[in-house]
């Protein structure tokens, strides 16, 4: 990181800007072209969860290329100033990248389920059978992380 005042390495700094987030940006790529998709998302500290489709793009994309990025942020103020070259921003993020695998056995469905309602604020457990077989869990084994914040 060009800045290093801005980075953050501590975890638990990390997890805390992840558990404030509503939004993950997972990236893919296919054939050489880029592929970013804003999606809602689960966590629990090395792995992330995300809901899908059973087909789709992004599963055909992972299905090929399970090697993947994200991002997360939270932009809390812009500042403005008399010279448009000294406006900033005040912001905390994360990046990182991982493995992406499809969850496929229904204990490991749930699981992933409840940290994603987790994320939201609700300790929902309850998932029809029939809604869980329509369902494609991801996980994305993180590999990579990193954090940066202007305050």
């Amino acid at each position: 990181m060009r800045q290093k005042e801005r980075e953050i390495k501590d975890r638990k700094a990390i997890d805390n800007i992840i558990k404030r987030c509503l939004v993950c940006r997972l990236a893919m790529c296919a054939d050489g072209q880029p592929y970013v998709i804003p999606l809602n998302f689960g966590y629990d500290g090395k792995n992330l969860y995300f809901h899908a489709a059973l087909e789709g793009r992004k599963i055909d994309i992972i299905r090929r290329n399970s090697s993947v990025g994200f991002e997360f942020d939270i932009l809390h103020e812009i500042i403005k100033t008399e010279s448009a070259c000294k406006w900033n921003t005040k912001y905390e993020s994360v990046v990182g990248s991982g493995k992406a695998e499809i969850i496929k056995d229904v204990e490991g469905k749930k699981s992933a389920l409840e940290y994603i309602m987790r994320q939201y604020g609700s300790e929902a457990k309850d998932f029809p059978e029939e809604v869980l077989k329509k369902t494609l869990i991801l996980r994305v084994r993180i590999l990579e992380i990193s954090g940066k914040a202007i305050k």
